[in-house]
């Protein structure tokens, strides 16, 4: 936002619930789903979805923005100084790569990291369900380029025809 807010960049992608009101935006019908990546050796690995209850006493990663997301602590339900929160990420590649070592669970968006094949990690959502909305902004009253302008009309077109 704050790249957007100093012209640097034309459009966002703005994950979860934001303050939008100095946008123009596109909320994207498709949502995003929390879970939890975890090991595949993990005790958790072999549940179908996470509870809030099952992540009380385990070590987390967070995301460094659901971190201030009122959300996500809502969901948790409990007091954020009786989570065992161990680090917190920016880049969930990064985070993952604690995880592969056991140092903990990391609190993620599904399909940023592969779970899939040989990989040694897996994803669980939380339930109940968790999702993110999606919205693309760009600054109100911001005039153009041609090419962005071309952008932002065919996602409109994508997006009608979805």
């Amino acid at each position: 936002m704050e790249k957007l807010n100093k012209g640097l960049i034309d459009f966002g992608l703005l994950v979860g619930p934001t303050d939008i009101s100095k946008y123009d935006y596109i909320r994207l019908p498709m949502k995003d789903l929390w879970g939890v990546l975890m090991r595949k050796d993990s005790p958790l690995a072999e549940k179908e979805t996470i509870s809030a209850e099952d992540l009380w006493d385990k070590p987390l990663i967070i995301s460094h923005q659901a971190s201030i997301n009122s959300e996500m602590f809502s969901w948790l339900k409990t007091d954020l100084a009786k989570l065992n929160i161990v680090a917190t990420y920016d880049l969930v590649y990064n985070a993952a790569q604690f995880v592969k070592k056991g140092f903990g669970y990391v609190i993620a968006l599904d399909k940023l990291i592969n779970t899939t094949g040989n990989s040694n990690l897996c994803f669980k959502p939380l339930f109940p369900t968790l999702e993110a909305e999606l919205c693309i902004v760009w600054k109100k009253y911001q005039i153009l380029s041609r090419a962005s302008n071309t952008f932002l009309q065919q996602l409109q077109q994508e997006l009608e025809n979805l």
